[in-house]
């Protein structure tokens, strides 16, 4: 294949753009529903030169990476980009005292590299055969502005999705309502899809309460619910508790997406903190850590479940045998995908992206097998780092 590879410079580029009738729920954390108002996007592209001209690129991560890889990243400058696990294990040390996360989409991109340098996409180096993946609706939060709004418009919602060949439908809800309206909403989606759909429930930690998480746990039982996610406000992260959730309800507990590398989350596992074990190639440190994770979990009998949407996990999905759906959002029935317009090429995670079976396909270009729209994100580009010798 020729002489070594070896990274030149390295680059960022900062883009914001405005997503429409999108605004912020109570706590001003939270996107929902808003007829009217604007939200600030703000992403990133990173791109990885060689001095072969292959160029790894990714677009993903928040403001917090970038600033903490601009703390290491020259670490890369000179090095052969297809020595992966030697830079995995290099900067894991290095950054031991924080939380790691501008390595997945350094990692990323190196793997974009590598595709791009046997001309293979990213699954097939993972030796993945998948073209296809079933994919799941996965909400906005819910809202008081007549999007989601009520048990009856998720359940109107789900419906819809149903209707347009998806399997499965997972509801983000509202957080700051009284538990019973969240109870209401687990039962009424159930009654209105049937038994057809699988159905999932992430209040991503809003309850207040552990006792608020057995009430709605308890419900997830009674509608027969595929999973139940992150319920309540310890961050995701109190094994005990998720283990005494887990002795309390017979819905499958999914946990890991706060718990970061690969130890921590064997150690969730081992202490019966939950039963399908979450990754995300962008949080755990890149498509390296999270195919580490994906195949310790493989060697507990238990699944693992790609957390978010994008090529890096529809290429991991691809790859993994013990694995279920999908994450296609956040989606709503009166808003667009919050990927919002930063593809030039036909991939997509768009609420109408499924096929008649309910599946995406996962790009088949030499690595990530995407082309991002460069004249948008340069359009709007307000900020751009170079990292060179």
């Amino acid at each position: 294949m020729g002489s070594e590879l070896a990274i030149q410079r390295v680059e960022v580029h900062q883009f914001q753009w405005e997503h429409e009738n999108l605004g912020y729920a109570y706590n001003g954390f939270n996107w929902v529903y808003m007829p009217g108002s604007k939200v600030i996007r703000t992403d990133y592209l990173l791109q990885i030169f060689t001095d072969q001209g292959i160029v790894g690129e990714f677009v993903g991560g928040g403001t917090a990476d970038y600033a903490q890889m601009a703390t290491w990243v020259y670490y890369l400058l000179g090095r052969n980009p297809l020595q992966r696990e030697l830079i995995y294990n290099d900067v894991k040390r290095a950054l031991r005292k924080q939380d790691r996360l501008s390595m997945g989409p350094v990692d990323i991109a190196l793997w974009d590299i590598a595709g791009k340098r046997y001309n293979a996409p990213v699954w097939e180096l993972l030796g993945g055969w998948r073209k296809t993946l079933p994919a799941y609706a996965s909400t906005y939060h819910g809202d008081e502005n007549g999007g989601l709004d009520s048990p009856e418009a998720f359940a109107d919602f789900a419906v819809q999705c149903q209707q347009m060949g998806y399997r499965a439908f997972k509801i983000h809800g509202w957080g700051n309502g009284p538990i019973e309206h969240e109870v209401a909403n687990v039962l009424e989606v159930r009654k209105r899809v049937g038994d057809k759909m699988d159905l999932m429930l992430d209040p991503a930690c809003e309850y207040n309460t552990f006792a608020d998480a057995l009430k709605v746990g308890r419900a997830c039982d009674e509608a027969n619910f595929f999973w139940y996610e992150d319920p309540f406000k310890d961050g995701g992260i109190s094994f005990y508790a998720q283990r005494k959730l887990r002795q309390l309800i017979k819905t499958p507990i999914l946990m890991g997406e706060h718990v970061r590398t690969l130890e921590p989350k064997v150690d969730m596992v081992v202490a019966e903190a939950t039963d399908y074990l979450r990754v995300n190639p962008t949080y755990d440190l890149g498509i390296t850590g999270a195919m580490k994770a994906a195949h310790a979990a493989e060697g507990f009998g238990i699944d693992v479940e790609l957390h978010g949407c994008g090529p890096a996990q529809r290429h991991c999905m691809a790859a993994i045998r013990n694995t279920n759906y999908y994450e296609l959002g956040l989606v709503h029935p009166k808003t667009i995908s919050h990927s919002g317009p930063i593809y030039a090429d036909t991939f997509s995670d768009n609420l109408d992206s499924i096929d008649a079976n309910g599946c995406v396909p996962v790009p088949d270009g030499p690595g990530l097998g995407v082309a991002y729209n460069q004249e948008f994100i340069l359009a709007h580009r307000t900020g751009h780092q170079i990292y060179q010798r």
